[in-house]
């Protein structure tokens, strides 16, 4: 399994467009959207400043977009070509393969949080306690995980030709719901109590607890928790049954 695990490592970090979205575009976004605003102008319900609160909005998107995009895409274009079966054939466990694609995935996500940390330092002078900084960064890593699964979910779920719109509308789908390009203070009411229950929302929530050197909400661990059950449970249900039909 080791051996796999660097083959994807070496082939996502030979994928420059991959590259591209998954670690410089969140800190391209951060400026387009902080850039410009007040360093002392605080969102309402937070108590935190614009550029820290994209911070970790952006910093989330950018593990999002690794372990989500990086995963289902080539899961399920690897299914058609065969690749997968072929991998069957050896003593390589089924646990194996998913266990490399996401820990590829995570591993290339980790570079995407600590540059829009660094950009968000440098830029917009960013600053908070060492221990909030090392425990931000194993947050949003380890909570990118959630993704990861369903990224293989939907590898398993989707044909090659429908993986990218599919993956599209759930991952602008989760991005924008989730708060991650917008604080949610901004949305309708009924869209904030909507928003509340979506992964990403409390992906984010948890980093922004951190910020606030509090806590995080019981709700919002509640809900990445069972999350993460539903999209391992789903994941491994495909998997089995992707595996029955071959």
């Amino acid at each position: 399994m080791n051996s796999l695990i660097k083959l994807e490592l070496t082939r996502a970090l030979r994928n420059r467009k991959f590259l591209f979205f998954s670690v410089i575009y969140p800190s391209v976004l951060f400026l387009l959207i902080a850039g410009s605003a007040d360093a002392t102008e605080r969102i309402d319900g937070t108590g935190l400043t614009l550029p820290t609160y994209m911070m970790v909005s952006m910093a989330s998107f950018g593990a999002l977009t690794a372990v989500l995009m990086g995963n289902s895409e080539r899961i399920a274009k690897e299914r058609e070509s065969g690749w997968v079966r072929q991998l069957r054939l050896t003593t390589l466990p089924g646990r194996g393969y998913v266990l490399a694609k996401t820990a590829s995935a995570a591993v290339v996500g980790l570079p995407s949080v600590v540059v829009v940390f660094a950009v968000a330092a440098a830029v917009k002078g960013v600053r908070l306690d060492p221990w909030q900084w090392l425990a931000l960064t194993g947050t949003i890593w380890a909570g990118s995980l959630v993704f990861a699964a369903l990224g293989v979910a939907i590898g398993y779920l989707a044909s090659g030709d429908a993986v990218r719109p599919v993956t599209m509308i759930v991952y602008f789908g989760l991005s924008i719901l989730g708060g991650l390009w917008m604080p949610t203070t901004t949305f309708p009411q009924w869209l904030q109590d909507v928003a509340g229950w979506v992964p990403t929302h409390a992906y984010a929530a948890v980093g922004q607890a951190i910020e606030q050197s509090r806590a995080p909400h019981g709700r919002d661990i509640a809900i990445l928790v069972v999350f993460f059950a539903l999209f391992t449970g789903g994941a491994a249900w495909l998997y089995r049954k992707d595996t029955l039909k071959a």
